[in-house]
């Protein structure tokens, strides 16, 4: 028994020696063809001249790829004078965007999602100026009210994200608690759709935009219909420093257009009488 131990294990049979030299460099043979079709397919679809070639450095060494953080963020359309102002050129998908000021932005903001045929819905807002998103180019069509949201407007907003690339949700005075908004902000975020809160106290919005009237046109002593109105617009994110501007909306071609004024406009427009009253105005 001793000397049987110390001989070791016995050796294969020929047929299982045959099977075990077999299979192995066939599965290793399959497995390298398959990664070298998959190296040709990246090559020809990442390449422009079809070389294959990975990008390298003049040192050969791999060339760096941009970090995650530089690649542009899907985003819902705005304004385009409005588009330099934000971070993103527009509002991020799956975000939140507390919003304080005039009525007539938030119509162009409906608008600018609706028009293109992007759906929205405006939760606790029973003074929304449908007519001036209609004159901005909104589509009714795609927009949902919910003027009266009843007691948990948030549950109503919470229902319509999983359909709507845009709601807009009216919080009165309330002060919502960090952790519902938490909750709400996951659900916008896994859904990808952008909730704006408007009104009441949002706990760390993922950007802030405000505006505040800096005059109208049209208005004459006593009488008068406004032509146009300019917003100052002030947007804050989470890093960097508030950026400002100022807009106007303006009757052009039949509708409502927003156009970015000169930095250097004063703070108050002064009042314009109107001259025919076959111009156009602004509905407010």
């Amino acid at each position: 028994m001793k000397n049987r131990d110390q001989r070791g294990p016995e050796p294969a049979t020929p047929e299982a020696a045959q099977v075990n030299t077999a299979r192995a460099p066939k599965a290793s043979g399959a497995r390298l063809r398959e990664l070298a079709e998959l190296r040709r397919a990246r090559a020809s679809s990442g390449c422009a001249h079809g070389s294959g070639a990975v990008p390298r450095s003049t040192a050969g060494t791999r060339a760096p790829v941009a970090p995650a953080s530089t690649v542009g963020r899907e985003v819902l359309p705005v304004p385009p004078a409005l588009a330099p102002l934000l971070p993103d050129r527009g509002l991020v998908k799956g975000s939140v965007v507390s919003y304080s000021g005039a009525g007539t932005l938030l119509a162009g903001l409906l608008a600018a999602v609706t028009g293109p045929g992007g759906h929205a819905a405006a939760v606790g807002l029973p003074r929304l100026g449908l007519l001036a998103a209609a004159e901005m180019g909104a589509r009714l069509d795609r927009l949902a009210v919910i003027p009266d949201a009843g007691q948990d407007p948030m549950e109503v907003a919470a229902v319509l994200l999983d359909g709507m690339d845009l709601v807009v949700l009216g919080l009165g005075t309330a002060v919502i608690p960090p952790a519902r908004a938490r909750v709400l902000a996951a659900k916008a975020r896994g859904k990808g759709a952008t909730l704006l809160v408007t009104g009441g106290n949002w706990p760390a919005p993922d950007l802030s935009l405000e505006s505040r009237v800096a005059g109208y046109t049209g208005l004459g002593t006593g009488s008068g219909r406004i032509r146009s109105i300019s917003l100052d617009i002030e947007v804050r994110a989470r890093a960097g420093a508030p950026r400002r501007g100022r807009l106007a909306a303006r009757p052009l071609g039949g509708r409502v257009e927003w156009i970015a004024l000169d930095e250097t406009v004063t703070a108050h427009t002064p009042a314009q009488p109107e001259i025919s009253g076959q111009e156009d105005s602004v509905a407010s």
